[in-house]
């Protein structure tokens, strides 16, 4: 993100009036103390079950805490001071994923929202984060690019509230990829590799979907790389 970027965030946030989405202090959107805890690395992050063939899937960290309040941060309450440090924890998932997959050239591809959403929020947070991750790596000479290649269908119920079987039937089909954007990379990046990315992987149905989609075109997903991870606790009986 550019230096005007940033500096309009800051604005946004001090107008609106800030504190620290993981431990409350007043100031900062992220205090340096809170910043200085998020992970440094990011590791393989499954969901269970998986969907059958899904690829790959890396996180930053679980879906709790300080990551789960930044997510919620930018997403719900377009508190923008947040994209950067959303950002830096994608681009370790995406790093982590191109090291453990072997790709080479990458096409970082952000899983969709409902037009419904964004016009709602006013923002697309997860293609916010994923522009800026891929921007970030590439000041570190990374070879990543930024491609918003999906779209929804209409009809696509929210997905709070639904369980592994209920995503997946809301979203099969739900997603695809217009050729327009596939003749564009085919003239210029023809041998490049994609990675799906999104803020929080929960059932992974979302992303197996956009993995379908791309692939359903031809274009080779390596890997699904994302801020966070929801994880499944079982409950025993006692």
């Amino acid at each position: 993100m550019s230096l005007r970027g940033d500096l309009a965030d800051a604005w946004h946030d001090l107008v609106v009036g800030g504190r620290c989405v993981g431990c409350g202090r007043p100031g900062r959107l992220l205090c340096r103390d809170c910043h200085a805890e998020l992970p440094q690395e990011a590791r393989p992050s499954p969901p269970t079950p998986a969907p059958p063939g899904i690829v790959p899937a890396f996180a930053a960290g679980p879906y709790e805490g300080t990551l789960k309040q930044l997510v919620i941060g930018l997403k719900e309450h377009q508190l923008l001071g947040l994209r950067r440090p959303l950002a830096g924890l994608l681009a370790l998932s995406v790093l982590e994923a191109m090291a453990q997959t072997g790709a080479g050239l990458t096409i970082l591809v952000p899983v969709p929202s409902r037009r419904s959403s964004v016009r709602e929020r006013g923002l697309d947070s997860t293609a916010a984060i994923t522009s800026g991750a891929a921007a970030m790596l590439r000041r570190r000479g990374v070879g990543v690019r930024h491609h918003r290649l999906l779209r929804t269908r209409p009809g696509v119920a929210d997905q709070a509230g639904l369980d592994s079987r209920q995503r997946q039937a809301n979203l099969d089909g739900s997603i695809t990829c217009p050729a327009s954007g596939i003749r564009t990379l085919a003239r210029t990046i023809p041998r490049a590799t994609f990675i799906v990315c999104d803020d929080v992987i929960t059932t992974g149905a979302t992303a197996r979907e956009a993995q379908r989609a791309l692939e359903s075109v031809g274009l080779g997903v390596k890997a699904i790389a994302t801020v966070a991870a929801t994880q499944r606790r079982s409950h025993v009986q006692m």
